[in-house]
């Protein structure tokens, strides 16, 4: 693989330079060290390890929880397991608080069905409620 500046690194994962800093600053990526001349020269690793957050940003963990997830890496699958698991009862709740937003979003659109356009817009009604 050929030498991988920042810029070619973030290219290679599909992010932003800005983002290949970011992760840095927060312990995401360690930053290789600087040659007296020239750029930084990124490992294979690093690439690995942005697509490895890549994919799970995909699956809804927070960067801290990625960082916990890196810092377990294969040593501790049981406590992988409860990082995944508390991640899907979150994700099941969000469904279900969506579930009911488009419930009352469809149920308001009912209601405007026929209303009369000089009329209060029942959406705006339900809104202005306390």
């Amino acid at each position: 693989m050929p030498a991988l500046t920042i810029s070619r690194l973030a290219r290679e994962a599909g992010v932003g330079v800005e983002t290949v800093r970011y992760y840095q600053r927060i312990g995401l990526l360690e930053e290789p060290p600087k040659p007296a001349e020239g750029y930084r020269v990124y490992p294979g690793q690093a690439l690995s390890r942005l697509q490895f957050i890549a994919r799970a940003k995909e699956l809804g963990f927070t960067l801290n929880e990625i960082k916990e997830l890196l810092l377990l890496d294969n040593a501790d699958c049981q406590q992988t397991q409860e990082i995944a698991g508390q991640k899907l009862q979150s994700i099941h709740a969000r469904i279900h608080d969506l579930t009911a937003m488009a419930e009352t979003l469809e149920h308001l659109l009912r209601s405007c069905q026929g209303h009369a356009t000089t009329a209060a817009c029942p959406i705006i009604d339900s809104l202005n409620k306390p």
